[in-house]
């Protein structure tokens, strides 16, 4: 006998919600490979807690991505067992969400640190690494116009033979040998350094993690109430309020 009255309005609202959390999921994995591609571009951030928040993220966007697909075909079909696995596994996806956003924040925290090291070792490691270490960090220095850690300054004595040099992509308007003894000049160097400029955009990727972690799992909490509800309703085998 199938659900009658306002379990059949909540059998569709769930249907419904289960829609949204598919697309979620699809938002959570887009999401979740956007901030993983802009943590590793900047080639400063080697800690592995750096690429956990997103990870997770991609991971349980994929799972609800097919959660929701089982959840819809519960709630069309109205079995028992489907929709309160349903609930069950979306607890479970809850809880890692929460965990992602928390792991988010506390590495947000620890962000400071983290790139003022990576970009210090980078910048003393310039002068002898590869063509294509080199390339990364000149990408970086163009892309965000910086140059240096904390200013131009952190280049003396770790680059090229002329007093005072600094590499041409920290040159305003690169051209080949533009950084040759004109580390002073800004009015041809940049004088901002990229800890700030790196850390600032880290941290706005990572609390768009944190927000679409909360939001989501805010959505879910009201999918697994429905859930609830039309188990009452399914189960008794009429309507419940």
């Amino acid at each position: 006998m199938g659900v009658e009255g306002r379990m059949k309005c909540v059998k569709y609202l769930l249907f419904f919600f289960n829609f949204i959390f598919w697309l979620c999921g699809l938002a959570l994995v887009v999401l979740g490979i956007l901030v993983q591609v802009a943590l590793h571009s900047t080639v400063v951030i080697n800690n592995v807690s750096a690429s956990s928040a997103p990870l997770v993220l991609i991971v349980v966007g994929v799972i609800v991505f097919f959660i929701a697909f089982f959840g819809c075909c519960g709630a069309w079909k109205e079995s028992y067992c489907m929709v309160t696995m349903f609930s069950i596994l979306l607890g479970l996806i809850i809880i890692t969400e929460i965990g992602a956003a928390i792991a988010g924040y506390v590495f947000r925290g620890k962000l400071t640190v983290i790139v003022h090291d990576g970009l210090n070792d980078m910048v003393t490691k310039y002068s002898n690494g590869t063509a294509e270490f080199k390339k990364a960090l000149d990408n970086l220095q163009v892309d965000l116009k910086c140059c240096g850690v904390t200013n131009a300054t952190d280049w003396k004595g770790k680059f090229g033979s002329v007093k005072d040099s600094v590499p041409d992509s920290c040159c305003i308007n690169v051209t080949a040998g533009c950084g040759q003894g004109a580390m002073g000049d800004a009015l041809k160097i940049h004088q901002t350094g990229c800890e700030t400029v790196v850390e600032k955009l880290l941290k706005k990727n990572i609390m768009w993690v944190i927000i679409a972690a909360l939001v989501i799992a805010f959505l879910q909490i009201m999918g697994i109430i429905f859930a609830c509800m039309l188990m009452g309703g399914i189960r008794s085998g009429y309507e419940v309020m």
